[in-house]
């Protein structure tokens, strides 16, 4: 929730990570992958944990979407992302490397060629 006259958040980062600064492990980016898991969620997690799952229930995301979704600050979301990944409740793969990603080239002429045939 945000404050409608000036657009910050209500409820400080730090307090919506429970006052933790750095994140368990180093290796969520912020293109970093995040996948629900869909077990059981435990009772009693903090609320912000809770809407992460809530967000990344049935599919998958961006540590910068989770972050854009929650409007909370990246360093936020990342602490979060981080003990979820440690409960077993949240899946995190790195980013696709620029060197494996798709030629683009490639891609407009398979398109164009997907179009042809449809005419």
């Amino acid at each position: 929730m945000t404050d409608r006259r000036s657009g910050r958040p209500l409820v400080p980062a730090y307090l919506a990570t429970g006052g933790v600064a750095q994140p368990s492990r180093n290796s969520l980016e912020r293109l970093s992958v995040l996948t629900g898991v869909g077990a059981p969620w435990p009772v009693g997690l903090p609320a912000a944990q809770h809407a992460l799952l809530r967000t990344l229930d049935g599919g998958s995301l961006t540590v910068v979407e989770s972050a854009a979704l929650l409007e909370l600050p990246v360093s936020a979301v990342r602490v979060l992302a981080a003990a979820l990944v440690d409960q077993g409740l949240v899946g995190a793969r790195p980013p696709v490397p620029p060197a494996a990603q798709p030629d683009p080239d490639l891609l407009k002429r398979v398109a164009d060629g997907l179009r042809a045939l449809k005419l």
